[in-house]
């Protein structure tokens, strides 16, 4: 399977100062596995829009870097442009491309805005699909009066809030980071100055004054031209072919016609065969037809590799001494912490579990950590007892060898004890978040949260049976007894939470044992 992709597109309110703008470029680039795909900047708008791609976590990282350069070099009371603005760095959308779902890009949405909040004091607002609120879907709501104006308004308007972060705009502004599908950031300059006709226009084609469903558009002045400067949020169901000619309808009531259009950034290949389909009026046109669309079908079709059965579950069951037992209960509290944030995903969203979605969102966030801990943990067990085998091959011929050996198998098993040890402490917490999962979360999915907190048991149980027979390896077992004690206080723990779910699961879900 190829890897996931996610497409990034950030907006910065810099062009004129070219040091500034690759400065920002340069920080993206230098993360791994992260490819700039274009860079558009209008001097007119001030404005630089970005357009990177790479595995999710890349991305993610990348667009902290580069909020963080952008409010380093960028200061928003120096800052004018014909492109409304209210951030160094303005808006952050994620975009899905490959191997990556519309939820995958809230989350990182919602983790980045939670980052850029707390570690840049910049206030984060989430729009479009990551939006908290309801009337913070659209950019435009979101924006509406600018940095200056949302400066002053920040401070006494409750429903100025920032989403993340402070009350309060300094020389970075704010950022509005969300998630959202392609979108087609489109411009046609007319043959005319007349800034009014431009706005004439956009407020004919634009929805939210009754014009085209997925059009977002309003009327600038560029470089002596009137521009009308458009978003098409969802270019298959308003095709781009569609809005030009709108627009050119629209300019001759005014005796005006289209000098030429433009592209920020890029454009998915299926917008433009659509409109060269269109406007070529091609009955019964296939994509194949297209020669790069052929080729890369041909080139792509040879045999596909085997997928290689050396995989976690395979390595188990191989008469080896690792991974083992300690190892399998991790891979059990990871995938407890996967379905946990399942039963959260499936609860986010709906109207009727409104009340809970703050609660859902936290618990995802807690079970992703859990899970990549947990995960952590499997390999680090089998590290820990390769390291006991390495002690116990040490010689032992002599007094001195015999002691460095000691102490060698001594902080062996004392590693083999603290991996299991962590196991169930994680494993704990995931039935904690299981159990709150089945409380409060999807009631369809409450027989999920219920297998959740059966293998968080499994991890734990696993996972303590290590801990006891590795102590014994100790040659003074006493220095094991704060390990005992405290495994004991943890399955009193669990074995309450664990009566608790047993009766959620009976009274809400119906579910008997």
């Amino acid at each position: 399977m190829a890897d996931p992709l996610v497409e990034c597109i950030p907006n910065f309110s810099d062009a004129r100062r070219p040091e500034v703008v690759q400065a920002i470029i340069d920080t993206i680039q230098a993360v791994p596995n992260v490819s700039v795909l274009d860079r558009h900047s209008d001097l007119d708008h001030n404005r630089t829009v970005v357009t990177y791609i790479g595995p999710p976590q890349a991305v993610e990282e990348a667009a902290f870097l580069a909020i963080q350069k952008a409010a380093q070099l960028i200061d928003l009371n120096q800052h004018s442009g014909a492109h409304p603005r209210m951030g160094a760095t303005d808006v952050v959308p994620f975009v899905p491309i490959r191997g990556v779902t519309m939820q995958d890009c809230v989350e990182m949405a919602r983790r980045l805005g939670k980052r850029v909040g707390e570690a840049l004091n910049i206030p984060v607002y989430l729009y479009e699909d990551a939006a908290i609120r309801g009337n913070r879907k659209n950019l435009e709501d979101i924006r509406r009066g600018e940095y200056e104006g949302i400066k002053e308004d920040i401070k006494v308007n409750p429903e100025r809030q920032p989403d993340f972060g402070p009350s309060v705009l300094g020389s970075a502004g704010a950022t509005v980071i969300g998630a959202r599908q392609p979108l087609v950031a489109f411009n046609v300059y007319l043959n005319s100055d007349d800034v009014s006709i431009a706005s004439k226009i956009a407020r004919a084609v634009r929805h939210s004054s009754g014009g085209l469903r997925y059009v977002k558009a309003m009327g600038v002045l560029v470089e002596g031209r009137a521009q009308v400067s458009m978003n098409l949020t969802n270019f298959r169901q308003t095709p781009v072919f569609r809005v030009v000619e709108m627009v050119r309808r629209e300019a001759e009531r005014y005796g005006v016609g289209i000098h030429h259009s433009e592209l920020v950034g890029l454009i998915p290949q299926e917008a433009l065969i659509d409109s060269a389909v269109w406007y070529m009026q091609l009955d019964g046109f296939d994509p194949e037809q297209v020669l790069e669309q052929r080729m890369a079908h041909v080139l792509n079709a040879s045999p596909s590799q085997p997928v290689s059965s050396t995989n976690f579950l395979d390595e188990l069951a191989r008469g080896t001494p690792t991974p083992g037992g300690g190892s399998a209960s991790a891979f059990a509290g990871a995938a407890a912490a996967a379905l946990t944030a399942m039963v959260a995903r499936l609860t986010t969203g709906k109207k009727k579990y409104a009340e809970v979605e703050p609660q859902m969102w936290s618990l995802i966030e807690k079970a992703e950590k859990l899970r990549a801990d947990l995960t952590a943990a499997i390999d680090e067990d089998a590290a820990a007892f390769q390291a006991f085998l390495a002690a116990s091959r040490l010689p032992k011929d002599t007094p001195d060898q015999q002691l460095v050996r000691d102490e060698a198998l001594h902080a062996a098993t004392m590693g083999a004890i603290q991996v299991p040890r962590k196991v169930t402490g994680l494993a704990l917490e995931v039935m904690e978040l299981a159990l709150s999962a089945a409380r409060s979360g999807n009631i369809n999915a409450i027989s999920d949260a219920g297998s959740a907190a059966a293998l968080a048991r499994a991890a734990f149980t696993g996972a303590g049976l290590n801990v006891r027979i590795n102590w014994k390896g100790l040659q003074d077992e006493t220095r094991a007894i704060p390990f005992l004690s405290e495994l004991n206080d943890r399955e009193q723990h669990l074995n309450e939470m664990e009566g608790e779910l047993h009766r959620i699961l009976i009274d809400r879900g119906g579910l008997s044992f």
